[in-house]
């Protein structure tokens, strides 16, 4: 269990199924979260892909539920590790809309960048995300990201009459280490 001040990031538990699948059914959340069609998910399917995962026994991966006082927000993960680049992939999704906004996935970015460079020895994350997701961008920067590049009208967004970009971003272990000085009152 990771924690921040507001936030905590824990393990996905069985019973967090319904709402999660309730969150990866919203169109509007899956097409915020970009690059991927908006295809349903059964919560059946959601339930047999965690037994595959609970079966195979030892450690759960780095996949986790957002919570903020004990209400199950969205889920955070890294993945995509390169081991020998010292490089990994982060993926977040606030589901429950009325916590959009607020800084809660901003907080959970920043505990999971702590947890990627402290204690997985990480060199670089990076993520993507739509061009059109203006309030995901802020997050990102907030927190230290910058943009490494874009692919032009790319991904099409279902809010546009026109595709949008595809948008590479990240943060370098040292430059994490920076605003994490930026927050520390001497």
């Amino acid at each position: 269990m990771l924690k921040g001040k507001r936030v905590t990031l824990r393990a996905i538990e069985r019973g967090d199924l319904p709402l999660l699948c309730q969150f990866n059914n919203d169109v509007e959340i899956e097409l915020a979260g970009g690059g991927d069609p908006p295809y349903p998910q059964s919560l059946a399917r959601m339930e047999a892909d965690y037994e595959s995962k609970v079966s195979k026994g030892g450690r759960d991966d780095p996949w986790f539920a957002i919570v903020v006082e004990e209400q199950l927000i969205g889920q955070c993960a890294l993945h995509n590790f390169d081991d020998f680049g010292g490089s990994c992939e982060l993926g977040i999704g606030i589901g429950d809309k009325t916590y959009w906004g607020k800084g809660y996935g901003k907080e959970a970015v920043q505990i999971l960048l702590h947890w990627a460079f402290r204690y997985r020895n990480m060199r670089r994350v990076w993520l993507t995300t739509t061009g059109d997701n203006a309030r995901a961008i802020r997050c990102y920067l907030a927190c230290g990201f910058q943009e490494e590049g874009r692919q032009r009208k790319h991904v099409w967004s279902g809010n546009a009459a026109d595709y949008v970009d595809f948008v590479y971003m990240g943060i370098m272990k040292e430059e994490w280490l920076k605003e994490l000085e930026k927050e520390t009152p001497e």
